[in-house]
């Protein structure tokens, strides 16, 4: 589906996406109308699904974060359904992911420090529906954090 202007577009719009039309096309070797239809084209179809500011949570006061691997009691049909609605509705869960496996979930939570954490687990993640098992992995360090694709 793609050719290689795509990918050369591709390869400089996802270094910086708020970069002019004008300079894109300049940097993939289009002109700007060209760089400007495939862009729109590649949008259409789903290829570029958004442009989003990246906001450094640990700059707003977020020093701790914590990955919780989630395994659900599945007896219930909808177990899935609900424990996915309750968790989207606390802030401080960041990123939910699901898997195939012995582990059924894991959140990504974030907190201020281990005291607002603790509040939130006790709060917030404990009340969750239809938890069987829990284990809280600390974050030290992000070693590589990339949505940069090689193409």
């Amino acid at each position: 589906m793609l050719d290689d202007t795509d990918r050369r577009l591709l390869r400089h719009y996802q270094h910086d996406a708020a970069l002019p039309v004008a300079e894109l096309a300049e940097r993939a070797g289009v002109t700007p109308a060209t760089c400007a239809r495939r862009l729109d084209r590649m949008k259409s179809a789903g290829v570029i699904r958004a442009n989003r500011a990246v906001i450094d949570w640990r700059a707003l006061g977020y020093e701790v974060e914590v990955s919780l691997r989630v395994t659900l009691e599945k007896s219930h049909p909808r177990a899935f359904d609900e424990f996915l609605a309750a968790a989207r509705e606390v802030p401080e869960v960041v990123e939910i992911q699901t898997f195939l496996g012995r582990v059924d979930l894991r959140l990504s939570v974030i907190a201020r420090d281990m005291a607002h954490y603790q509040e939130i687990y006790r709060s917030a993640i404990l009340s969750l529906p239809h938890i069987a098992d829990i284990e809280a992995l600390m974050h030290v360090a992000r070693i590589k954090s990339d949505e940069i694709l090689p193409l």
